[in-house]
């Protein structure tokens, strides 16, 4: 009898192009931590043979979105058309970025807005005003759902069994002192979060962090992304920041829904 994994893994046929998504695999095995790599590297990240994954290398070679020096081989620049064209078909998001800088002036902290991809949150826009992280952010970075403001927010407008489906499939382990890891309380942010519409998180993700969440939602009230400021906690306290910045926040994310 077939496991459900087996049951469920996508098959090849008309639904589903297998050399297709292995070329998705490929892109995706070149990281921050792997932005150049051997035919042996990539196979191996992959789980391709090398003669699949050379296949699609020099397939990617050829359309422009790898490079090659006869060692290794890299992503070019033009693999971010891949990213913009999700941008510039939600042409929401530039007409969005000038609340967002008015936002900023008005609060003087930085200020993002993400969807929830999976278990991750990714950015789609970004307004910094101070680097407050180790990690650089941009359009199209990554972030765990389950310890973040927008994430929370994001897993608060999926049911309750999907919400704990999506917590069990997370990687969550202590990144600070402060972070949640018992599934049930973090469950219990995300309900709060759900009930009040709007979600703080204090220096669960980075120490020093503090970054509070409202959503942006269309017309028929679902939630298709939040907006985010993040302060330092030894400048702005999370009281500070919930009496004084939220109502702002909340404003914001309450103009861009209505561009939708």
């Amino acid at each position: 009898m077939a496991t459900q994994k087996e049951s469920t893994a996508p098959t090849p046929g008309d639904r589903y192009v297998q050399s297709f998504a292995r070329g998705l695999q490929v892109i995706r095995s070149f990281s921050e931590r792997a932005p150049r790599q051997t035919l042996s590297e990539v196979a191996a990240a992959t789980g391709l043979t090398r003669a699949g994954a050379r296949r699609i290398l020099l397939t990617l070679q050829t359309l422009g979105y790898v490079d090659f020096d006869g060692k290794l081989f890299a992503l070019t620049p033009r693999i971010l058309d891949l990213g913009f064209a999700y941008l510039s078909s939600m042409p929401i998001w530039n007409r969005a970025e000038p609340v967002m800088e008015a936002l900023v002036q008005r609060v003087q902290e930085s200020c993002s807005a993400a969807v929830l991809d999976d278990t991750d949150i990714v950015y789609v826009l970004r307004v910094p005003i101070h680097k407050i992280m180790r990690i650089s952010l941009g359009v199209g970075s990554r972030l765990p759902a389950w310890c973040t403001s927008m994430g929370r927010l994001l897993l608060a407008d999926l049911d309750d069994d999907a919400l704990r489906a999506r917590l069990a499939a997370s990687s969550i382990e202590p990144l600070t002192r402060h972070t949640l890891t018992d599934i049930d309380a973090i469950v219990a942010r995300v309900l709060q979060a759900r009930r009040q519409r709007w979600c703080l998180v204090n220096q669960e993700l980075e120490e020093g962090l503090i970054s509070i969440a409202a959503p942006i939602v269309d017309r028929a009230g679902r939630m298709v992304a939040a907006l985010n400021i993040s302060g330092q906690a030894n400048r702005t306290s999370a009281k500070v920041m919930q009496e004084t910045m939220l109502p702002a926040l909340v404003g914001a994310a309450q103009d861009i829904s209505r561009l939708l």
